[in-house]
């Protein structure tokens, strides 16, 4: 089991400015809802996605799920903070919390921040979001 960490105020808010910074850079020219995520690392590391919409909806890409990917480019496997932006401050699509609960420490409370486009930020946490995630010990 990973020690858990707590987050400094200066961290969240570099989080939290990731995401936001990283949603300016969304490619949405359908639904015009851009989204941007960072996901800070157990090693201290951020990556960020944005979504990339496709004119074949069932192909667009969340920004949660970039996220992860470029974690993963980065060598990296565990999330110790997520911060998601977006116009109204919604939570992850299911598919996206299933993914980000992969890579969280067993037993921990990844703590998840929402920010809307006038800065308000709700927190939650991962286990809150996707209380019965599907984990590896749940196959045959």
């Amino acid at each position: 089991m990973s020690k858990e960490h707590k987050l400094t105020a200066e961290e969240r808010q570099h989080l939290i400015e990731a995401a936001c910074k990283a949603r300016e850079r969304a490619y949405a020219p359908y639904s015009h809802f851009s989204v941007g995520a960072a996901v800070l690392t157990s090693k201290g590391s951020m990556f960020t996605g944005v979504n990339v919409e496709n004119a074949s909806y069932g192909l667009t890409v969340c920004a949660e799920r970039n996220a992860v990917a470029a974690m993963i480019d980065g060598r990296e496997n565990e999330i110790r903070a997520v911060a998601v932006c977006t116009l109204n401050g919604v939570a992850p699509c299911g598919a996206c919390r299933q993914v980000l609960s992969e890579f969280a420490p067993p037993g921990s409370a990844v703590p998840v921040w929402l920010i809307d486009s006038r800065g308000n930020v709700r927190e939650t946490t991962l286990s809150a979001l996707l209380p019965d995630k599907f984990v590896a010990g749940d196959l045959p």
